[in-house]
């Protein structure tokens, strides 16, 4: 096994670095010597801890306002019945995430977003529309209506998709397509989802303190079953729409500006469209509602859910495609860019570390993968034309990253490659051939050379 690390020069294809040598990534422009002479308000640690702290405050003051609808009683009968669809749907949307994992902080942002900052501005928003309009028209029925149908879907989606928004600004580098859109759309609408269920089952169940409800018949069993069991998926699917516009941007070369802005506003205007279809739905008639779950969610729901699944193997056939090159120069095995582009190998790859190594290999076969397929996916966008200044670089870093952790990754990535490969086949000639079915020892056709033979 090489010691050093290769320096592939290519005539065609984007332009490659010459490797780190041994194994030290490049420099960026994110090193201390470019931030030597920063504000202060520039430095990393400070924007971390202006963002906690609103997140921490919008957090404080929504539970506070939360507490103060449906009591104390109701508050923690709200959290406890809230909080059982979060972890399976943040379970799905991490394994949506598992070509190309994204930093957990990311996803922990957004879910507080949703369920601090989100939540925060919907109900104060909605709160104050509604107010309004019921002032103006003298008729709170229809300001309730208005509200729900027209108000809240403004208002909730653009919440919803600031966060969204923020992560396609600021985490330009782990945002590249529509998977990346979706996961982070549902993380957020998760957490939103979660405060405003608090509410809603809180609420509800206050009501049936005052009207002695109890049991399947009471109103806090009727919303767990529309809210929790029914429509979990109801918000994350409202809001994957503003995250496919927001991927699909992504996707988009630097040279068509409009088509970030276009693709965004759109996803942005069909969530809207299609959250205000679901609070009308009672609107509709006694069974309003579970027609428009039968006839528009669930088929959405399955449509969504096929497109996100074709993008994620269209995703692992971009790796098997853009690795070889690598493999090629030196840097990874001729193996590995098969292993890497299975997701079932790069399981055995890392169930094959953890059993003849510890828990500690695996982590770095995790992390080596996870490299492997951010530097696919760099390539893929260079060969199109959508790489950024940072593209020598960035390739550089990754490439480093991988070469630091060859000793334990490839040994691993090379023995699910040799399990999970499809077997070569082997066409049998239509005539018998001599020496086989019966017909004796094949002959030789010349003398077999025999020095000791005087």
């Amino acid at each position: 096994m090489a010691t050093s690390p290769p320096h592939p020069s290519y005539a065609s294809g984007p332009a490659y670095p010459s490797g780190p040598a041994d194994g030290a990534p490049l420099a960026g422009p994110g090193t201390a010597g470019s931030l030597r002479h920063a504000h202060w308000w520039q430095r990393a640690w400070v924007r971390y801890g202006a963002l906690s702290t609103l997140l921490a405050i919008s957090g404080l003051v929504i539970l506070a306002l939360v507490r103060e609808e449906t009591g104390t009683e109701g508050f923690l009968v709200g959290l406890g019945l809230a909080v059982l669809p979060v972890p399976l749907l943040i379970a799905a949307f991490r394994w949506l995430d598992r070509v190309e994992p994204g930093p957990w902080r990311n996803l922990l942002f957004c879910f507080a977003w949703g369920a601090c900052a989100a939540a925060l501005i919907a109900i104060v928003a909605n709160s104050f529309a509604t107010r309004w309009i019921a002032t103006a028209t003298a008729d709170p029925s229809s300001a309730d209506t208005l509200g729900a149908t027209v108000i809240a879907p403004v208002v909730e989606e653009s919440a919803k998709a600031a966060a969204v928004l923020l992560v396609f600004l600021f985490r330009r580098r782990d945002f590249t397509g529509i998977v990346d859109g979706v996961v982070i759309a549902g993380v957020t609408a998760t957490g939103f989802a979660f405060t405003e269920n608090i509410l809603y089952l809180g609420t509800a169940f206050g009501t049936d303190q005052l009207t002695g409800g109890t049991g399947i018949a009471s109103v806090t069993a009727a919303t767990f079953f529309v809210r929790i069991v029914m429509s979990p998926f109801a918000h994350p699917l409202f809001t994957v729409l503003s995250g496919i516009g927001f991927g699909i941007a992504a996707l988009s070369a630097d040279r068509r500006p409009l088509r970030r802005v276009v693709f965004p506003l759109g996803g942005l205007l069909l969530a809207m469209g299609m959250h205000a279809m679901w609070n009308g739905s009672s609107a509709f008639g006694e069974y309003g509602f579970f027609a428009v779950y039968a006839a528009f969610m669930v088929p959405i729901f399955g449509l969504l859910t096929w497109l996100v699944i074709w993008t994620r193997q269209r995703e692992l056939r971009t790796v098997r495609a853009e690795l070889p090159a690598y493999a090629v120069a030196g840097w990874l095995t001729p193996a590995e860019p098969y292993a890497l582009g299975s997701m079932r190998a790069r399981r055995i790859a890392r169930q094959y570390a953890r059993r003849h190594v510890g828990r500690a290999a695996a982590r770095e076969v995790a992390r080596y993968e996870a490299y492997a397929t951010s530097l696919a996916f760099l390539r893929h966008r260079a060969r199109q034309g959508r790489s950024g200044p940072d593209f020598a670089v960035r390739e550089g870093e990754l490439l480093g990253e991988l070469w630091r952790r060859r000793e334990v990754a490839r040994p691993a990535l090379d023995h699910a490659a040799r399990i999970t490969a499809p077997p070569v086949p082997v066409t049998a000639p239509p005539w018998p051939v001599y020496g086989v079915y019966g017909y004796g020892p094949q002959p030789t056709p010349y003398p077999a050379y025999n020095p000791y033979r005087s």
